[in-house]
């Protein structure tokens, strides 16, 4: 799967950085080897997800040896460790990189790997309805997402890919790193996602999350070393439209968004080269066909997919897994979304929270916080429906702001979109909490009141 790793793009001395060490694909293999050799038999084995080479040896290593790689949040408190590693059943394991063969590497190939059907990958999601759950990725379906992202970004061994992101999700393994190691690019990971980290760098393809994006639109400086780069590309989170703007506005380019969860890695993106429109995540990749079940007379309802690139099942929660596709075998993403004519796809938001149902309206928070954002006093901004006896969930705004008041806010959005969208209240905050993707924590913000 991981064809730099079979030396069909030669060795590069320079082949991944992270965090400023370096190393070539040679030297990279040797390391995955040991790691092969040490859980060679274990029914799965973890490491801690640093940002480091041996995170990488290790998500290299289970390949090679067939094992699944559960890769461990750095910051993880001690009962989530407890539980995922109970649940998975994997072995804790420490990598040493040096522990690596320098010569002769690539002359006896990289191994067998997994068979196309077995696991390759146990990655754990938030778990914000419960305990986290294991999803169960293949090398069959990475390879397809990685081939169809080929296409869809049009990447090559000729590009250097730059990112920051963590090693524990798909996004930071699977694209930026299995990614990288499919196509040959080189790979520079930043260690910290900071905007000088970024225009340090030096590369032609760049991965951040809207937090990352934000930061770097917000340093002027940092965001022009980025205009001689190819593509742009943002995901996890919706990229808030003035943050698109300014990155259109500093750069020259305008940022691919991309759909994806961990269940079904990336299945919609824009394409390189394409119309790329703020607000909208661009078209299915091939391979991928989506639906959206909305209710007679909307034009959003939950997002549908089906395709090469969905998990196998959450790990030993046969209930679960079934829960989660319709009775004709559609993935149930629990997003809410709209497609326009051109099928260029716009995520709105979680149906279990971003789905307003207001007045008889069904309202997406999404169009409400883009709308807030673009309010020159308006730093962040989180939408919720809080319960309503008249209207049956009022629209509430969570906004990071100075120097306006909550009138001016909702007459602001009354003024861009329908009426029927405004917030009926505004709550200030200091901050809106996110997680490790930059991803608003909306049920911390109704906890904290």
């Amino acid at each position: 799967m991981l064809t730099a790793l079979t030396g069909a793009y030669g060795d590069r001395p320079d082949a991944l950085t992270v965090a400023g060490r370096t190393t070539s694909y040679e030297a990279l293999l040797g390391a995955a080897r040991a790691v092969a050799a040490d859980v060679a038999g274990a029914p799965a084995f973890a490491v801690t997800a640093t940002a480091s080479l041996e995170t990488i040896a290790a998500a290299v290593g289970g390949l090679l040896a067939g094992v699944p790689f559960v890769p461990l949040p750095p910051d993880a408190g001690p009962a989530e460790r407890e539980h995922i590693l109970r649940d998975s059943g994997a072995v804790l394991t420490e990598v040493d990189f040096a522990r690596r063969a320098d010569a002769g590497a690539f002359a006896t190939g990289p191994g067998p790997g997994p068979a196309s059907s077995d696991p390759a990958l146990i990655l754990y999601t938030s778990g914000t309805t419960g305990p986290p759950k294991g999803v169960v990725l293949t090398a069959d379906a990475v390879a397809a997402d990685l081939d169809a992202l080929v296409g869809a970004w049009q990447w090559n061994a000729e590009d250097t890919l730059v990112h920051g992101l963590p090693l524990f999700h798909v996004h930071g393994l699977v694209l930026g790193v299995f990614g990288a190691l499919r196509t040959g690019s080189r790979l520079v990971h930043t260690g910290r996602p900071t905007p000088e980290a970024y225009a340090a760098a030096g590369g032609s393809l760049y991965f951040g999350v809207p937090t990352v994006w934000s930061r770097i639109a917000g340093s002027p400086q940092a965001a022009a070393a980025l205009s001689g780069a190819r593509l742009l590309v943002s995901g996890s989170a919706a990229l808030p439209a003035p943050v698109f703007r300014d990155l259109e506005r500093l750069t020259g380019l305008r940022p691919v968004e991309r759909y994806g969860m961990t269940e079904t890695l990336i299945t919609v993106s824009g394409r390189a080269g394409g119309e790329v429109r703020p607000g909208t995540v661009g078209t299915p990749l091939p391979g991928i066909r989506t639906r959206i079940a909305a209710e007679p007379g909307a034009d959003i309802g939950e997002l549908q997919l089906t395709g090469p690139t969905l998990f196998s099942g959450y790990l030993g929660r046969p209930e679960a897994t079934a829960a989660a596709f319709t009775e004709d075998g559609w993935f149930r993403t629990g997003d809410i979304a709209g497609v326009d004519e051109d099928g260029v796809h716009r995520i709105v938001g979680r149906a279990s929270i971003d789905m307003i149902k207001s007045g008889g309206y069904r309202i997406g928070a999404g169009e409400i916080e883009n709308a807030l954002l673009d309010h020159p006093r308006v730093a962040e901004a989180a939408v919720v429906g809080l319960p309503d006896p008249d209207l049956g969930q009022r629209i509430v705004a969570f906004v990071v702001a100075e120097g306006v008041t909550g009138p001016e806010l909702t007459d602001f959005v009354a003024a861009h979109l329908s009426v029927h969208k405004r917030p009926r209240e505004v709550r200030f905050v200091a901050a809106i909490p996110r997680n490790a993707m930059g991803k608003p924590q909306k049920k911390l913000l109704l906890t904290d009141g």
